[in-house]
């Protein structure tokens, strides 16, 4: 097979050529575009990740593509139905850093209860090891609600039990068997709102969980509890984040993602140069405001980003392009 990876990093060449060995194999640092589709027009299979945007008329540039194989666990960033006209697989990973993600959340926990950033900063800054604002809390005892209990909201789970938590967790598709088995119980949502410490976000980005949590429930958060947010920016209405985080209802929160993900640092960019979406102008500078609030932390989504987890990614894209040119399916999406 031609196999073509876009969005790749020179030391993962190496890497995969063993993987697909007797393959004929070329890689590109940038992303698959229309500026260089015509470098894959002979591809048999592509792999890329989040910055390829594959719809009908990058499709039809590829007249002898068979298969997609995204780096990626979601896959909202190709045309599904564009790719199944033309019969086209598309797969993905699903699952490679469930203990990646949890892990780095409970680091943005840690952070934000023990206030290592603001300690961080005081002694880069100013030398100081004056401990005035710096006491936190324990997690030991507290209540840690988990929205989502998929793979990395189990894993959240059992590290809570590390920690001496109890736990609290909410999913639309509940399964009731894990409850004994990882020592929690399922809520609904508003009950764990009420008990919860610290709520953690493990659910995908779909139009049932756009601003799960918004302006009309976000005051049914127990007051001074921790939100940790790991999962899309845009599952929480970050309106209401920045208003509950201002008047208390919050009292700190991790964030690894933001609703708009664009520049976030200084208004002056936009006045140089502009925003690419003026629309999400407001959402980005309440999301200025976030990164001034000195109970929050912020990270530029980086929850997944371990060598381990990179390499998951790998062996599973290698696998699905193998598994496909000998005729089975695997991890299809369509």
């Amino acid at each position: 097979m031609k196999i073509i990876f876009f969005e790749i990093e020179d030391w993962e060449e190496e890497y995969i050529k063993g993987k697909l060995a007797g393959n004929e194999i070329s890689f590109f640092s940038g992303k698959l575009d229309f500026q260089n589709v015509s470098e894959a027009k002979d591809a048999d299979a592509i792999s890329i990740f989040t910055g390829s945007k594959i719809g009908a008329e990058l499709l039809n540039a590829l007249p002898n593509l068979k298969a997609i194989a995204t780096r990626t666990t979601g896959f909202d960033h190709i045309d599904l139905e564009a790719a199944k006209a033309k019969n086209v697989a598309v797969c993905s990973v699903p699952s490679y850093g469930e203990n990646t993600v949890a892990e780095f959340a409970f680091g943005l926990l840690l952070n934000v209860s023990r206030k290592i950033s603001k300690a961080f900063d005081r002694i880069r800054e100013t030398g100081s090891y004056n401990l005035d604002g710096l006491r936190g809390f324990d997690l030991k005892g507290k209540t840690f609600g988990v929205v989502g209990t998929g793979r990395i909201g189990q894993h959240s789970i059992r590290i809570a039990n590390g920690f001496g938590m109890n736990v609290v967790a909410f999913d639309a598709y509940p399964k009731t068997e894990l409850q004994e088995q990882l020592n929690f119980k399922y809520v609904p949502l508003e009950e764990l709102f009420r008990s919860s410490d610290a709520i953690t976000i493990h659910v995908p980005y779909l139009p049932s969980t756009h601003h799960l949590i918004n302006k009309t429930n976000i005051s049914q958060i127990k007051k001074g509890a921790v939100l940790i947010n790991t999962a899309r920016g845009a599952v929480i209405e970050t309106e209401a984040l920045v208003q509950a985080l201002k008047d208390g209802t919050l009292g700190g929160a991790g964030l690894d993602v933001l609703e708009e993900e664009g520049p976030t640092r200084d208004e002056l960019d936009f006045l140089m140069n502009g925003h690419p979406n003026e629309a999400n102008m407001k959402t980005v500078l309440e999301n200025n405001a976030l990164v001034d609030m000195e109970n929050v932390v912020i990270t530029p989504h980086n929850a997944f980003n371990t060598k381990e987890a990179i390499l998951r990614i790998l062996d599973t894209t290698a696998e699905n392009i193998t598994k496909f040119a000998s005729g089975e399916a695997q991890n299809r999406v369509c």
